[in-house]
């Protein structure tokens, strides 16, 4: 019997979690702008990017686990360590999250001033942000075993969730009360997810002896940790360093929150890229580890034609739109330069290729290959920001150079996937069918040899 190209199930869940995520991206940014002061809008902004950059700390960890996870899954295997080694990360990142999260209250609290009030709403928002690193880890998991339309039904209840509770603070709920609230969700869905992922055996149920799967895990894919971390560090980098460019060349107030609400687009446009990519992964591993070529490139450009939609209605909106859609989000917290309109479709027609060739690599296990790219990525978007503090641009001036930067990479990454994992889904034959490309016993992936 065929296998399908897509789950429709998936389908329709995951597009409707990535299209609230853009959503709820753009009403925290309401919400925030209007209830806030700009002073405390821009902090608020900082520790996000702080929450977030924590990533940076996954170094391609989760991929690994998704590669492993998902060859002994497609090879019909059970092997308790690959599992213990995903329950030892997950157990780690979880730990990260926390204690990162009272590092942020007790910084909060002691040099700023802040009130412990005030400290605590930081903390919470904190752990609230990088806690995406635990769930991360979770969604290749859940991936990896086919469990996806779980993970998105509690992806949705998450987002929904989230929804109520902007609206909630927007009408007057103190925003110490939201924030407990949004948390103790978070603890909610990943329960219900971890006990499933125990139930499919993609996890084990203990604690105990964490720390010696975790170091087993490290030992046992030295090589491919160096690839993928470095990938991963040049993604968080990537993302993250204009924040720092940003309050260091102009201080907080106007240009971090012009910085933040084109970003809040761009990344939600990745969400969405993403979302749709997460879909065809299961049929393009297969693909490949099957050597059928003609389903990997069908696959692919599935993909590819899914994400156009919404890269089309967003461009659409913000040419017609733009001007006033920002007016409405900011008020009077700030004014969007027109000049940001432009940089943003340039951003999104370079994110989507990039999040389709880059989701069609890593989960393949092309770390090498990505990890040199990251490290061009790297260098050339230094080289953008040094440009920023030497010729005094301004934000705009600053953000078409990081679009320019971005967008040569995303060409970069299709030239490395049709070299890599498509050229090689094509050069196998019959005899190369019946043996994956991956082994459920070691990543010796195809991008590494």
């Amino acid at each position: 019997m065929k296998k399908p190209m897509i789950s429709v199930p998936f389908f329709l869940l995951r597009a409707g979690t990535a299209g609230a995520a853009l959503v709820t991206g753009l009403l925290q940014t309401f919400v925030f702008a209007h209830v806030l002061t700009p002073q405390r809008f821009s902090l608020f902004i900082i520790v996000a990017a702080i929450g977030y950059s924590l990533w940076l700390i996954d170094f391609g960890i989760v991929k690994i686990v998704f590669v492993r996870l998902r060859a002994r899954f497609l090879a019909r295997e059970r092997m308790d360590e690959v599992a213990s080694h995903a329950t030892a990360v997950l157990i780690f990142y979880s730990g990260l999250v926390a204690s990162s999260s009272f590092v942020c209250f007790v910084f909060m609290a002691a040099p700023s001033g802040a009130s412990l009030r005030e400290a605590a709403e930081f903390g919470l928002f904190f752990l609230f942000v990088s806690l995406n690193l635990t769930w991360f880890a979770l969604r290749n998991i859940a991936i990896a075993v086919d469990e996806y339309v779980l993970f998105e039904a509690l992806e949705t209840a998450r987002r929904a969730g989230y929804f109520l509770g902007l609206a909630a603070l927007y009408i007057g709920m103190p925003m110490l009360t939201m924030l407990v609230a949004l948390n103790v969700l978070w603890a909610i869905v990943l329960f219900v997810c971890i006990k499933r992922m125990i139930e499919r055996h993609a996890l084990v149920p203990r604690v105990r002896g964490f720390a010696a799967s975790l170091l087993s895990f490290f030992r046992a894919n030295r090589a491919e940790l160096a690839r993928s971390g470095t990938y991963a560090a040049s993604d968080i980098y990537i993302y993250n360093f204009p924040y720092l460019i940003v309050t260091a060349l102009f201080g907080l107030g106007t240009p971090p929150i012009i910085l933040d609400t084109t970003f809040k687009v761009f990344r939600g446009g990745a969400m969405v890229f993403g979302a749709v990519c997460d879909i065809l992964v299961p049929r393009q591993t297969s693909a490949l580890a099957e050597r059928d070529g003609p389903t990997l490139v069908r696959a692919t450009l599935i993909a590819a034609g899914l994400c156009a939609i919404p890269a089309v209605i967003a461009g659409l909106i913000l040419v017609f739109a733009g001007e006033w859609m920002f007016a409405t989000l900011l008020g009077k917290a700030a004014t969007m330069p027109p000049a940001t309109i432009p940089i943003l479709l340039v951003l999104i027609a370079g994110n989507l290729v990039y999040m389709v060739t880059q989701s069609v690599l890593v989960h393949n296990g092309y770390f090498r290959d990505v990890a040199r790219l990251g490290l061009c990525n790297v260098a050339a978007m230094t080289g953008a920001g040094a440009l920023a503090v030497f010729a005094h641009l301004d934000i705009v001036g600053f953000l078409e150079a990081y679009a320019a930067v971005y967008a040569g990479g995303a060409l970069g990454s299709l030239v490395i996937m049709i070299r890599g994992p498509i050229q090689l889904a094509y050069e196998g034959d019959a005899g190369k069918r019946a043996t994956p490309p991956i082994s459920a016993r070691s990543v010796a992936v195809p991008g590494s040899r």
